[in-house]
């Protein structure tokens, strides 16, 4: 499978996994919050919400305290998106191939020590969405900050029953935010194990379906070996039957002599099934008789003398040749022949 391929499917896991659990939260939430940072460690609770609750003025959540009864209320078992003054961030400019697009994940992550003061594991970071740049290259921006500063944030929220908070800041103030954290309770479902279970669940469908296919195969084979089987027991008893009531009858033998031709012949489906592996594309076979183990073939073809030849490479024909002349009428796409073979028993026909 190419990296297009694999980067096509884990992006379409993702937005699988993204949907569900958006579906998710919508179903087990009411409206989200959002918490605006106007100054250090004050924040203001934006729209309706803020009236509704009585918490226009600002409200810290870096001291230790317990939030106003109003704010708590609105919080408990709410998503709150918490969006950070800019003034915590550092933000770097960061220009890379087009190329890169796909992996600006990897990307950032290793060059955050680079780019700031802190180590991955040490940081919350995010990025502005791509924007194209001259000499086919892409230009976006990460912010940054350290994670030791918006712990005591996530923990009053956390202790108010929030059900999940994201982290975000605006470059500037005309930017969309910029994501930084998503930060969920223990026992919330989050993307990255929807996602883990989405691919645990179509690896065993896969997994199951080979099992089916192979069991069908093998079921299958057995079950064909045991009707052919079946089938000359059931003719080998017929014809003892037959010798043990009717004695040297003529009739019953002339009986017992068809059924044993019966049993002898080619099936007829094996036999066209073996034409149709030996002729090639450009022949169409429009007449076929067997008698005995002698077939006559009659059809159309491109290059009629090559049949021959075609027939008696098969492991299936022997003794191949034409029984009446090769003509060719003017309407006709080809010359039209009749072959005379005569059939290798038992016949062969591989898949």
């Amino acid at each position: 499978m190419s990296r297009s391929l694999l980067d096509r499917f884990s992006a379409w896991i993702d937005t699988v996994a993204g949907a569900l659990v958006g579906a998710a939260g919508r179903l087990g939430r009411r409206r989200s919050v959002t918490l605006v940072e106007t100054e250090p460690g004050r924040f203001v609770m934006a729209g309706a919400d803020a009236a509704d609750s009585g918490a226009a003025a600002p409200i810290r959540l870096d001291d230790g305290g317990r939030l106003p009864a109003g704010v708590a209320a609105r919080i408990a078992g709410r998503a709150v998106a918490l969006e950070l003054a800019r003034g915590r961030f550092l933000f770097r400019p960061l220009d890379l191939p087009r190329q890169a697009a796909a992996f600006l994940d990897g990307i950032v992550r290793a060059q955050l020590d680079r780019l700031t003061p802190w180590h991955a594991g040490d940081a919350v970071y995010g990025w502005t969405p791509p924007a194209e740049a001259a000499g086919e290259r892409i230009a976006l921006t990460v912010a940054a900050t350290a994670r030791t500063g918006i712990a005591p944030l996530l923990d009053a929220l956390t202790r108010e029953g929030a059900r999940t908070i994201v982290v975000a800041v605006r470059p500037d103030d005309a930017a969309a935010p910029v994501r930084v954290l998503e930060h969920a309770l223990p026992g919330r479902i989050g993307i990255a194990q929807v996602r883990r279970a989405l691919l645990a669940v179509l690896i065993a469908a896969a997994l199951a379906a080979v099992a089916a296919t192979l069991a069908e195969q093998i079921v299958g084979a057995d079950l064909d070996a045991s009707r052919a089987d079946l089938d000359r027991r059931i003719a080998a008893r017929r014809i003892a039957l037959l010798a043990a009531r009717g004695g040297g009858d003529a009739a019953t033998a002339a009986v017992r002599a068809l059924e044993q031709r019966k049993h002898d012949g080619a099936p007829t489906v094996l036999v066209l099934e073996a034409l149709s592996r030996a002729l090639p594309d450009h022949t169409f076979v429009t007449e076929m008789h067997i008698e005995g183990d002698k077939v006559q073939v009659m059809g159309l073809s491109r290059d009629a003398p090559a049949l021959i030849r075609l027939l008696e490479q098969s492991s299936n024909f022997t003794r191949a040749t034409f029984y009446a002349p090769t003509t060719r009428a003017a309407e006709d796409p080809g010359e039209r022949f009749h072959i005379e073979a005569r059939i290798r028993a038992p016949i062969e026909v591989t898949p």
